[in-house]
């Protein structure tokens, strides 16, 4: 029975001290339990921070992308505007270039002088060099090449040529034609007629002696007078009758009335070239020398010095006209055009 008893109160002590220790489990449950809640309401609001935040970040990264695409739609339009006015400062230099070379061409042509258009192509040169364009590359060789060729081009001297024209003109009434009637025109190579020997005798006459004879005079006085009319007789013969050799018979049946229109129609052919070469025309001024070279050689007295004189001035002329030509810048203004067309 006291064994039964200590069991009981043994079991009741074991008892007592698992009740307490429940207890304790309890309270240790609760508290924890009690923290869980309060850490779960502190998640929940942390939670809902964060869900806020996470609203409101979405809204600002919307607005941040809108803005982005609002910035790349404006740095696209900025450089599609960069792009354009670079293109139209392009163009307006191509264009400002080209217009100084035919400029520049234009004074060429009236002044017959090449510095005007090598200024231009120097100009155009430095410009597009301080332009810095890749595109421009080939138009600043093309400038270079017609450097070199203008600058070792040779420029006929107009000015000379113009004033031999109108020397040449006013000789044209003085060109001997082949057919011409009375004593043939002596050339600058000849010289000076020798006087008639009747001429040359009658100071003889005059200072013959005092004491000589009547009859002596008589016959001196006689053969003087014999000898002048002979040589006035043979001098109108000459005069008279002239015996030449022409080998084309166009120039013999030149008839005077047409002689006239023909030494015009030379005066009119010549001015016609010095018209040309003011006009740098240097083909149709050839053609105009080279017709009146020709009638020269074919109607006119080619023995007398001023007509071959004159004949030599037109062959020089056309062959200096031949070798020299106005230069151009025809290669830069093909690569400015397709610089032009390129954009």
């Amino acid at each position: 029975m006291w064994v039964g008893l200590a069991l009981a109160l043994l079991a009741l002590l074991v008892v007592g001290m698992l009740w307490q220790r429940l207890g304790q489990v309890q309270q240790e449950l609760a508290r924890r339990s009690q923290d869980t809640a309060v850490e779960a309401a502190q998640a929940r609001n942390k939670a809902s921070e964060a869900e806020a935040l996470v609203t409101e970040l979405q809204a600002r990264l919307s607005v941040a992308e809108l803005r982005l695409s609002e910035v790349s739609l404006q740095r696209s339009q900025l450089e599609e505007l960069m792009l354009s006015l670079s293109r139209s400062r392009d163009d307006h230099l191509v264009q400002d270039l080209e217009s100084a070379l035919r400029l520049a061409q234009q004074q060429t042509e009236l002044t017959g002088s090449a510095q005007p258009l090598i200024s231009a192509l120097q100009a155009a040169d430095q410009r597009i060099a301080r332009a810095a364009q890749p595109r421009l590359n080939p138009v600043q060789r093309a400038i270079a090449r017609d450097l070199d060729r203008i600058q070792a081009t040779l420029v006929a001297d107009v000015p000379s040529a113009v004033q031999m024209l109108d020397e040449l003109v006013r000789q044209v009434d003085d060109w001997p034609l082949l057919n011409r009637v009375g004593p043939a025109a002596t050339s600058l190579a000849d010289g000076p007629q020798p006087a008639p020997a009747a001429d040359a005798q009658a100071p003889t006459v005059e200072s013959s002696p005092a004491g000589a004879s009547g009859w002596s005079r008589v016959s001196a006085w006689w053969a003087v007078w014999r000898q002048r009319a002979w040589a006035d007789i043979t001098r109108g013969g000459q005069e008279l009758l002239r015996v030449s050799r022409i080998d084309r018979p166009e120039a013999a049946l030149l008839a005077p009335d047409q002689a006239f229109f023909l030494r015009e129609n030379l005066k009119l052919q010549l001015l016609n070239a010095r018209l040309s070469l003011l006009a740098r025309h240097n083909a149709s001024a050839r053609a105009d020398m080279a017709a009146v070279e020709q009638a020269l050689m074919a109607y006119f007295d080619t023995g007398v010095a001023s007509v071959s004189s004159a004949a030599r001035t037109m062959a020089r002329l056309q062959e200096e006209l031949a070798g020299h030509e106005l230069p151009r810048a025809d290669e830069t203004l093909t690569a400015l055009a397709v610089a032009a067309g390129g954009r």
